[in-house]
């Protein structure tokens, strides 16, 4: 089977680490070849890296609550940049405060987002997910 490319990072301004590289460390034992951008990324490193590398997804991590203000307009850009159907996923503490996942959930789909994912969900979702969106599964 053809190693799948993904790329990681956390966005903007966050400089929260650890759930980056724990993520990074759970797709490559799961045998993706991951390209970690590491934190505070802006999305162009993101689409940079992707084309650079010819990636087949992008992972978009928040930790700080702010992914919903650095991830808007991520979709456009990544379509503008000829990745137009590269799946973007997005997963963390996306937004200030407590808020209702399943209304996060639906704005981050609104701005093209594949799969969005809650503060506490287990590596293994996001890795089944991408393979079956990648067609590894």
């Amino acid at each position: 089977m053809e190693q799948k490319t993904v790329i990681t990072g956390v966005i903007g301004a966050d400089a929260h680490a650890v759930g980056n590289k724990i993520l990074a460390f759970a797709l490559e034992q799961a045998g993706y070849n991951v390209v970690n951008l590491g934190v505070m990324v802006a999305q162009e490193e993101y689409i940079a890296a992707a084309i650079e590398t010819n990636a087949d997804a992008i992972l978009v991590s928040s930790m700080y609550g702010h992914g919903e203000i650095d991830c808007n307009g991520f979709r456009q850009k990544c379509d503008e940049a000829g990745l137009k159907d590269i799946p973007i996923l997005a997963g963390g503490n996306l937004v200030v405060g407590k808020q209702n996942f399943e209304d996060v959930e639906k704005r981050f789909k609104a701005m093209g987002f594949n799969k969005v994912y809650p503060p506490g969900t287990p590596v293994e979702t996001t890795i089944a997910d991408l393979d079956k969106i990648l067609g590894r599964a």
